[in-house]
């Protein structure tokens, strides 16, 4: 044996010694920082929250609140910084580790002198008054919404996804309130006219989805299968209630016994109760233990069509997947929050399998994704399904169609390549890996990988890192009437030479018969050698099966075709492909609308119908010119009220009258719909209920009926639920022919305390900005731009852009194209991100100067 050396023996200890983590000195910067982030992961363990908030009866008066945080602190390299998005005034005292502290409170953040901490567990007693922001508070009840970063506006808190806590509730509230929250009570105390709600330790959860519903609701308890769940409402329709409320349960248990199934893990938290909310900002949000719903999603009348029937479950069944993916594993950082967004809708949609044996569940998947990714990843502000995100404070920008549905039609591509059952197998082990605790895309594909001779990392980099889609082109030669080469290329939209792995279907149509042919296609060219011989087909359909994901070949000879199409999946894709093709500038806009409204009258799909009486919708709108519209309009509107009048069924019956509705401009149109409105006219098949009737109101209003003053008095009569009259009545301004008051109206929306109803605000901005007003409300649009960072710091995820969309968005003049433009360039070191969605929410703006000429 050699003699060691001192030397080498020193280096043999240190090699030997764990080695402390330095980290660069942190910037108390607004937001958390991906830094401040990373640091404080590695400095707190066994986070708890108690809390104690005393609810007033006066919707005006604050809220008091208590906390004591308990943590487990390893690294005082720098000091503990909790996040408070609050002024400092609602501060009132600070206690750490049992000893009175000065409060420090920064851009954002209460900082906890390290001098005042101990290495080990630690408690911090706080007293405050809770933030608004998030609170959501009505004169009967409220609520919170903490996605993704606004649990820090509520209390002080480490409000990062990857620090996960547990907590005690306590809730003082008035005596005829309800309480919902993450755990279960244990016991209530009344004193005079208030009661004390106890509630039992949640499960550990992010502070995004911690939450609690308080007020004055409805409440429903069943046992639809293993446990009790409870249900708070404040629907009053007793038709819609009984309609309703069994089936809510039971969609609720039918997707938590296929979630066990699939992913071979129990039910992983203690309760699932869930409240619905009148003016919910989401269709849903997954909080642990209290999912909360918009109010209008769950409950339908027996007249309701099989799609929205569809669209409840499958609402419900997403929140429901969360529960395993996003609140049992939960992303590190919010750059991976589609990843649990996807798995959510991937997961709902193979639900729906079940529950609805008699629907095309392919054609479902691409009705509800195609469309809607499409409309973000054909514009300039496209992005990656996975975003850089260096400040949490950004995060809410990250939401948008991509990975609500570009991230679905990836993963289905995923599955195909690594075949259905390795696939689950991976999912499983996911769950299982990293269950209670938090995980990255890389974690995911690296288990992926192991399962497939395909290179995972290398097929996602294109899909999930980069933007953008393919445009397909073909090259078919024939001789003799026989095919001699059909070779497909794929070039990336936006001019790169990215590549996109897939597969879809090719069909050649003959006289009597269909030939399919399976397109995998992984590199820029795809010669199909089995298409070699064949006869020269009739037609061609491209992605006849809905799976593949671009902008396919279009021959304009065939267009008015797609109706005769028989397979309903090829017939919806070829409609999509048509619209992307029109907006492309390939095919002309009156042509185009003209082919879609005659989808509209020989459609015999309500999913297909649905899709095209929408694009119908917005070609009228936005690409036809005025004199195209004068060309059209009394041949559109008679079309359509036959159609009404027909023996369509009434499934069919909703989609064809909101259309009328929409397009509808004559005066005998109006008077047909104010027949309707006044129910002298009955319609065949057509069941409207009091929203329908509501709507159509504000409507006629909107396009000055003689009536409408009336109409507005009686519909407000007519409105039987509180919540429902109170909207109405708030929406009236934006609704009226006055344009003062209108103006004032617009006006008042630019102070941020008059856009906390987030739902109305964008119903009433898109009255203001409807086409027929347009000239009258572009002066307010520069403004809404100005506005745009504001929205962003006040408004939930989703808010900016439909801002966005509700305003400019309406619009395809060249005036409002100008005015973009002149913002643009006043404001050229405008945040990147909120130009994104500028972008995204103008393209048919951009589209429309070229298309309508």
């Amino acid at each position: 044996m050699k003699k060691i050396t001192l030397l080498t023996l020193l280096a043999l200890t240190l090699i030997g010694c764990p080695q402390k983590k330095e980290f660069k000195p942190l910037q108390v910067e607004k937001g958390i920082s991906l830094d401040l982030a990373n640091y404080r992961k590695e400095q707190i363990k066994n986070l708890h929250y108690a809390l104690n908030f005393s609810i007033p009866k006066s919707q005006e008066d604050p809220i008091p609140t208590t906390l004591v945080l308990a943590a487990n602190i390893t690294d005082l390299q720098y000091d503990l910084i909790l996040d408070f998005n609050e002024n400092k005034d609602h501060l009132k005292t600070l206690s750490v580790n049992g000893k009175s502290t000065p409060i420090n409170h920064t851009n954002e953040h209460l900082i906890i002198d390290k001098n005042a901490l101990v290495i080990g567990e630690n408690k911090i007693d706080i007293s405050f008054n809770a933030g608004e922001l998030s609170l959501n508070r009505n004169k009967e009840f409220l609520y919170t919404l903490l996605v993704p970063d606004r649990a820090s506006t509520l209390f002080p808190c480490l409000d990062q996804p990857n620090l996960k806590a547990t907590y005690d509730l306590t809730i003082t509230a008035p005596k005829d309130w309800k309480v919902l929250c993450g755990g279960t009570e244990k016991e209530q105390i009344e004193k005079e006219e208030y009661t004390t709600h106890i509630f039992n330790t949640t499960d550990k959860m992010s502070t995004y989805l911690f939450s609690f519903v308080a007020g004055k609701f409805s409440e429903e308890v069943k046992n639809p299968g293993a446990f009790d769940m409870r249900f708070l409402y404040r629907e009053n329709n007793k038709e819609k209630i009984a309609e309703s409320t069994n089936e809510v349960f039971n969609i609720h248990q039918q997707s938590l016994d296929f979630l066990i199934d699939y992913t071979n893990y129990d039910f992983p938290f203690q309760k699932m109760d869930f409240a619905s909310i009148p003016p919910f900002q989401y269709g849903g949000m997954e909080h642990v233990g209290a999912i909360q719903y918009r109010e209008s999603s769950l409950f339908l009348d027996k007249n309701a069509t099989q799609n929205q029937k569809l669209s409840r479950a499958k609402l419900i069944a997403h929140e429901t997947s969360h529960m395993w993916f996003g609140d049992l594993v939960t992303m590190q950082w919010f750059d991976d929050v589609w990843l649990k967004e996807v798995f959510a809708n991937f997961m709902a949609d193979k639900i729906m399998n079940p529950l609805f044996p008699d629907i095309d569940h392919q054609l479902k998947f691409m009705m509800t994704h195609y469309p809607s990714a499409y409309s973000e990843d054909r514009t300039k502000g496209t992005n990656p399904i996975k975003q850089h995100l260096g400040n949490l404070k950004n995060a809410g920008s990250l939401y948008g169609r991509i990975i609500y549905n570009k991230a679905p039609i990836m993963m289905q591509q995923l599955e195909a390549v690594l075949g259905k059952d390795a696939f689950k197998e991976g999912m499983q082990e996911y769950i299982k890996t990293y269950a209670n605790d938090n995980a990255d895309w890389n974690d995911l594909v690296s288990i992926l990988d192991k399962k497939s001779d395909v290179d995972i990392k290398q097929w996602s980099n294109v899909w999930v890192n980069q933007p953008g889609r393919p445009v397909f082109t073909d090259n078919i030669t024939y001789k003799d009437n026989k095919i001699t080469n059909f070779t497909i290329t794929q070039k990336a939209e936006d001019g790169t030479d990215k590549i996109w792995p897939q597969s879809f279907a090719i069909q050649l149509v003959y006289k009597d018969s269909v030939k399919t042919i399976n397109a995998a296609i992984n590199s820029k060219n795809l010669q199909l050698k089995e298409t070699i011989g064949l006869a020269k087909p009739e037609q061609i359909i491209y992605n006849a099966n809905g799976f593949g994901y671009g902008v396919f070949p279009v021959n304009v000879a065939h267009i008015s075709k797609i109706k005769e199409i028989k397979d309903a999946t090829a017939r919806g894709y070829s409609y999509i492909n048509l619209y992307e093709v029109f907006l492309n500038n390939k095919v002309p806009a009156l042509d185009a609308f003209n082919i879609f409204l005659n989808g509209v009258a020989s459609e015999k799909n309500e999913l297909v119908l649905n899709y095209i009486t929408g694009r119908t919708r917005d070609i009228y709108w936005k690409f036809l010119s005025e004199k195209h519209k004068e060309k059209i309009q009394t041949t559109t509107e008679s079309k359509l009220f036959a159609l009404l009048n027909s023996s369509k069924p009434k499934a069919f019956k909703k989609d064809i009258f909101n259309l009328y509705k929409s397009l509808a401009i004559s005066s005998k149109a109006l008077e047909n719909l104010h027949a309707i409105w006044t129910k002298e006219l009955s319609i065949p098949q057509l069941f409207l209920n009091e929203d329908d009737y509501t709507s159509l109101a504000s409507e006629l209003s909107l396009k000055k009926h003689p009536k409408a003053t009336e109409i507005i008095k009686e519909q407000e009569k007519r409105i039987s639920n509180p919540d429902k009259l109170a909207k109405f009545i708030w929406l009236q301004p934006s609704i009226s022919n006055n344009v003062k008051q209108r103006d004032a109206f617009m006006v008042s929306l630019f102070d941020a305390k008059n856009r906390e109803k987030e739902s109305w605000v964008i119903t009433a901005l898109s009255y203001i900005h409807h086409p027929l007003r347009q000239n009258e409300s572009k002066k307010h649009l520069t403004k809404c731009l100005q506005k745009l960072e504001e929205v962003q710091l006040t408004g939930d995820i989703f808010f900016p852009k439909n801002w966005l969309a509700s305003c400019i968005g309406k619009y395809s003049s060249k005036d409002a194209y100008q005015i973009r433009e002149d913002f643009l360039s006043k404001n050229p070191n405008f945040n990147p991100i909120l130009l994104k969605k500028l972008l995204q929410t103008t393209d048919d703006l951009e589209r429309a100067q070229t298309i309508k000429k």
